[in-house]
């Protein structure tokens, strides 16, 4: 790994009219963005052969074999001529009226909707539609891997995963956040890697698995030892642990002293871990004092969730496309939050987004910290301060999707209507059967909370 990052525009990313630049503010009209015309250049080819997409196969228009049909029947009586023409008009009009209805899974929380149209708003696979926050790079650039990469990785990864030792991981990473750390380990090929939050060690087993041979480091005020007496709990030969009795808090320990023991030289060959719910803001600062560029968040809540401020709640602005919000009862936000809230578990409505004197920024207008033990109210300029500072800092800036749509996954936690499109997406089953997602438990898909690598650097003079 060096410090030079291959530009490639993010399959989010609407396309940029100016060259040179990678990476725009999103385009989102009334808070939602459209579809990506380069998410369908960034999946596999598909084969023939499987059964991936049997809806994209190529069809002839119905026209076309109505034309054909009649030019056959011409002889016959006008009568019958005339009915056939009404039935295919009946047809015609079905056919092109039943193209914008969405097609809903058994097990589709949607389901419980009831008869009638079938609302947009709530579509399950409507991903972005209250909007997608964006963190923007004071260079535009993004990460260098695509679909594509995601796709085999997610191929690989699941016969990794069915072997982890901790089955039952409740209360830490599921199935999405750990491919998300894997997959970056794996690319990045960092010389080190340091963990600041182990809870039983599943994370720790993730970073082994993506690199085998390199040095890990733990920061977690309980040993993942501990949990041995319990349960299942992994603790690694090739790794240090300022955990229990030797526990100091990432932003105390002397990093130069540690990097010079572990013989590593070059910052940029380092990859920082934060699953310990402090204030992201801090852990930014403390990151970038100490000389690292690459991190990974893996709590990164959205606005008006959570129990620290995060990342995706600084960059959830009213002068980026896809963020802030109206705390107005009667807007159209309040009633398309109110619905969903009735069919996703961590949908927040205006109620719960907003606090006094309508500040809806963080949580209710408030930072924050400490698990949630620290809770201090900021003004909207602070919040627009914080804003601007990490985009003076931000190289990179990815949100890792959901691995797959609901209908597929069958969760029915997080909101899609605030999360950047799956991988895989709802009506893809043979791909997801074929990647073996469905052999997973449907219990390790409920647990993403929009986790999101970013690369750092000073700031400008």
């Amino acid at each position: 790994m060096n410090n030079t990052t291959t530009l490639l525009r993010h399959p989010h990313s609407p396309r940029s009219s100016t060259p040179g630049t990678t990476m725009l503010d999103r385009s989102v009209s009334s808070r939602r963005h459209a579809a990506e015309s380069d998410a369908v250049a960034d999946s596999p080819t598909p084969d023939p052969s499987s059964d991936d997409d049997e809806s994209k196969t190529k069809r002839q228009h119905i026209s076309l074999l109505a034309s054909k049909y009649l030019s056959r029947i011409s002889h016959m009586s006008p009568y019958l001529v005339i009915c056939v023409f009404a039935l295919f008009g009946v047809v015609s009009f079905i056919f092109h009226y039943s193209r914008n209805l969405v097609c809903i899974s058994p097990y589709d929380p949607h389901s419980r909707i009831g008869p009638g149209l079938y609302r947009p708003d709530a579509a399950e696979s409507d991903f972005g539609y209250l909007g997608v926050p964006w963190c923007r790079s004071k260079h535009g650039k993004t990460v260098e891997w695509t679909t594509k990469d995601l796709i085999k990785g997610l191929e690989e990864f699941v016969r990794i995963y069915e072997t982890r030792p901790i089955k039952n991981n409740m209360y830490g990473m599921g199935f999405d956040h750990s491919f998300g750390l894997w997959f970056i380990a794996r690319w990045l090929k960092p010389d080190l890697m340091i963990e600041s939050g182990a809870f039983k060690g599943h994370s720790t087993w993730v970073l082994r698995q993506a690199m085998p041979d390199k040095p890990i480091i733990s920061i977690s005020p309980r040993h993942p030892a501990k949990y041995l007496q319990k349960g299942p709990a992994y603790v690694d030969e090739n790794c240090t642990y300022f955990a229990g009795k030797d526990f100091v808090d990432f932003g105390s320990i002397d990093w130069g002293s540690v990097m010079k023991r572990h013989g590593i030289t070059n910052l940029s060959r380092v990859l920082i871990f934060f699953d310990d719910h402090q204030n992201e803001l801090k852990r930014l600062k403390q990151a970038l004092k100490a000389g690292f560029q690459h991190l990974v968040f893996e709590d990164n809540y959205d606005t008006g969730t959570g129990d620290h401020y995060s990342l995706r709640q600084i960059c959830d602005q009213s002068y980026i496309r896809g963020g802030g919000h109206s705390c107005f009862r009667d807007s159209d936000e309040a009633r398309i939050r109110a619905r969903r809230k009735k069919f996703w578990e961590k949908a927040v409505d205006v109620e719960e987004l907003c606090g006094t004197g309508e500040t809806w920024w963080g949580v209710k207008g408030e930072m924050r910290d400490n698990f949630n033990h620290s809770n201090k109210p900021i003004s909207y300029a602070e919040h627009f301060q914080n804003s601007r500072y990490v985009e003076s800092i931000l190289e990179v800036y990815w949100e890792l999707p959901p691995v797959a749509g609901p209908s597929l996954t069958h969760q029915t936690r997080y909101d899609p209507a605030r999360a950047p499109s799956p991988i895989v997406e709802d009506g893809r089953y043979g791909l997801f059967q074929r990647l073996g997602l469905s052999r997973l438990e449907t219990s390790v898909f409920n647990g993403y909370t929009q986790m999101v690598y970013l690369q750092i650097s000073e700031q400008e003079s």
